[in-house]
């Protein structure tokens, strides 16, 4: 097996690959891979933003495992990932990852873990919708289908009635979550063993059909103890992916995308934090124009709202490092129309990262003032709240 270890945004490495794995991973868009123009079999692979660990099956030849770390510790994305889905289930929430510091072995562990400690008191039971065919009614009678199917016979009786079971969405989702852990390699034995065993005790759930829609749940006082097991469960789900590719090419991937990690933690963080202060910020605006007609749609990562109705604050969340020279103007001119279709005289952009707090440019004869504000992703959980937290002080009172 060829190992190759890359870190986020770090300079391209050059390593020998199989031809038919170099240009999947090219096509793939996962990292930036460009075949070496002087040696035959060597590639430059460079880590975008995308984290996370890819397997590469390639008939005939080495499989190939990438991984790819982020610059942030690992305790920190989950903390993101988590925060982002329930702000208030994991804001004083640790999640023990035995000090794994890639993203696949840690994230197994959590989920092991946080899945062991909802099961502990037995698996979770509720009532599911059911319908069948039965020889006495129980529950609803199905008239049309009854008619459709029978032609009128009376027995079979079909119906629809409420099942007291086990099979329900939220162990459908722990079952989804560990089943797809096990298909992916680069797990520590012992997570995988312990993974097993929890397959097992949610055998009585049926499976998912990869692509089919994470089922829904609602949290409540009767699941709580499943509450950051699903929460978990749901980010591997959304982070795993398996695809076949041309030539017999098997490609599994648990990746996360850094730019929507941290737009989604700044987004729901500044919701949050902006509460306090009344209004109701919405997040991924779709009402937004730049020109009179509708025809230029825009979509800033947050508007707050005032209780007229009007906006007061737009923010744009941004996954880049500042440079000597600065952030990239182009960012400025998007916020520059931001704040020209809404009226606002104040807009702000935050980086995860910059070489000063906060920065302010006055546009020419327009006194709108454009806010560069850099985000310390180092900070402890509690810390980084409570920088976002000023922030949102500050915004509400210019």
């Amino acid at each position: 097996m060829i190992e190759v270890h890359l870190v986020e945004h770090a300079p391209a490495k050059v390593v020998s690959l199989p031809d038919g794995a170099g240009r999947a991973l090219a096509v793939s868009k996962i990292v930036d891979a460009v075949p070496d123009p002087y040696e035959p079999g060597l590639w430059r692979l460079r880590a975008g933003s995308k984290v996370g660990a890819v397997s590469l099956d390639v008939p005939g030849g080495e499989a190939v495992r990438l991984r790819i770390t982020p610059k942030i510790p690992i305790g920190r994305l989950l903390f993101l990932l988590g925060y982002s889905l329930d702000p208030h289930g994991w804001r004083n929430e640790a999640v023990d990852l035995a000090g794994h510091d890639e993203a696949l072995p840690a994230f197994a562990h959590a989920v092991e873990r946080q899945t062991d400690r909802a099961l502990r008191q037995g698996l979770l039971q509720g009532y599911r919708p059911t319908e069948g065919t039965a020889l006495v009614v129980r529950g609803r009678f199905r008239e049309v289908e009854q008619i459709r199917r029978r032609f009128g016979a009376p027995l079979p009786v079909e119906i629809e009635y409420d099942e007291f079971t086990s099979d329900i969405a939220e162990n459908r989702i722990l079952r989804a979550a560990v089943e797809r852990l096990l298909c992916l390699p680069g797990i520590p034995q012992a997570v995988r063993t312990r993974l097993l065993r929890q397959r097992a005790r949610l055998a009585e759930s049926t499976p998912l059909v990869r692509g089919q829609e994470i089922p829904r749940w609602q949290p409540n006082r009767l699941n709580a103890r499943y509450h950051h097991a699903l929460d978990l469960a749901v980010l591997v789900l959304n982070g795993a992916s398996a695809e076949h590719l041309p030539g017999a090419l098997r490609m599994n991937a648990f990746l996360f995308d850094m730019n929507k990690v941290f737009e989604d933690f700044i987004c729901v963080a500044l919701r949050e934090a902006l509460t306090a202060y009344g209004g109701h910020p919405t997040l991924q605006a779709r009402n937004v124009s730049l020109d009179e007609g509708d025809a230029i749609r825009m979509r800033p990562d947050l508007v707050w709202y005032g209780d007229t109705g009007d906006p007061l604050v737009v923010a744009d969340a941004k996954y880049k490092v500042g440079s000597p020279q600065g952030y990239p103007d182009a960012d400025l001119y998007q916020m520059l129309a931001y704040c020209t279709s809404l009226g606002l005289k104040h807009g702000h952009l935050i980086y995860a990262k910059g070489n000063a707090p906060h920065v302010g440019h006055t546009v020419r004869h327009s006194g709108i003032v454009l806010h560069q504000h850099a985000l310390d992703l180092g900070q402890e959980p509690s810390a980084l709240l409570k920088t976002v937290s000023d922030l949102a002080a500050g915004m509400a009172r210019a």
